[in-house]
């Protein structure tokens, strides 16, 4: 116990945090977005998934780790496009399409690495690019805080600075304001002439543009090369996260970090011979106990 007390009061541990709540971050952020529309995007983790594998692919044969992030994005914004019109245009239940696109991205994914690399475990074969990290000038310097937060790659910072964008956006701007009175009240929002449908597409394609960011540092940040359903779970962790943090951006924020500190708990437990069979859980059991507070905490409050 002493030793995962030690190794849990480590600058690499808060480190470690940071790394892994990036991508939990980027998709709690995008689903904050749609969520103000009135629209959640039940389709993060296919989303993030294809723009994974997007982003490698597109940086292997071009060579080009931007250009294998831009891939990402647009795939990341043309996929939950895709959702929103079928949700918006067709009558697509909402909670179903989400699912089936992220069934398909699932195998989808699979079928395209191995038509392309032969494998089907991961992209190993390919000599994909890497989104690069970065030391802060004088943080760096800092005992202990420059430890935690310099030398992480570019898109932990970006996923950062995405909070106060997007804050900014949703509460300084027209595009905000007409993204929350869509979703507080739609009927109303079409009274005085805003296109409730042009939003809430909108709003699921920024979504989708930060799924992109997420997957893309996936498998070009957190990894440097794409694995076999390597989101495992982030999005809908993600969407519970956006769920608690009732659509707000800075409880979204904070837990996003929660569940981070739980992810980074369990790779820590890994190292002390604890099951991995166990302790790959963890993240999951923190985000049913979340939802039951939430429950608990919404339930008192509609009384």
């Amino acid at each position: 116990m002493n030793n995962i007390l030690a190794l849990l009061l480590t600058p690499a541990f808060g480190y470690a945090v940071l790394r892994v709540t990036t991508p939990i971050l980027y998709a709690a952020l995008g689903n904050v977005i749609s969520s103000k529309a009135g629209v959640s995007n039940i389709a993060m983790e296919g989303t993030m998934l294809t723009s994974s594998l997007v982003g490698v692919l597109a940086s292997a044969y071009t060579g080009s780790a931007f250009i294998g992030l831009l891939a990402a994005l647009v795939v990341g914004i043309l996929f939950s496009a895709f959702m929103a019109y079928l949700n918006l245009y067709l009558g697509t239940n909402v909670i179903m399409a989400g699912i089936a696109l992220n069934l398909f991205a699932s195998k989808f994914t699979v079928y395209i690495l191995y038509m392309l690399t032969g494998q089907k475990g991961n992209s190993a074969s390919l000599a994909s690019k890497q989104i690069p990290s970065v030391d802060i000038p004088v943080i760096k310097n800092i005992p202990v805080l420059g430890e935690i937060i310099s030398g992480h790659n570019i898109l932990v910072y970006v996923a950062l600075l995405s909070i106060i964008v997007i804050y900014i956006m949703l509460n300084k701007t027209k595009l905000g304001t007409h993204i929350k009175a869509v979703g507080e009240s739609p009927h109303a929002a079409a009274s005085v002439g805003i296109n409730v449908k042009r939003v809430r597409f909108l709003s699921l394609c920024l979504s989708g543009l930060l799924a992109g960011f997420g997957g893309a540092y996936m498998s070009m940040g957190y990894l440097s090369m794409f694995t076999r359903d390597m989101i495992a779970g982030r999005g809908w962790i993600a969407i519970a996260a956006g769920a608690m943090g009732r659509s707000m951006v800075i409880p979204t924020t904070i837990t996003s970090f929660l569940f981070g500190i739980f992810s980074a708990i369990g790779n820590v437990l890994q190292l002390q011979n604890i099951p991995s069979e166990l302790v790959t859980t963890l993240p999951y059991v923190a985000v049913f106990i979340g939802i039951i507070v939430y429950s608990i905490r919404k339930t008192k409050e509609d009384k």
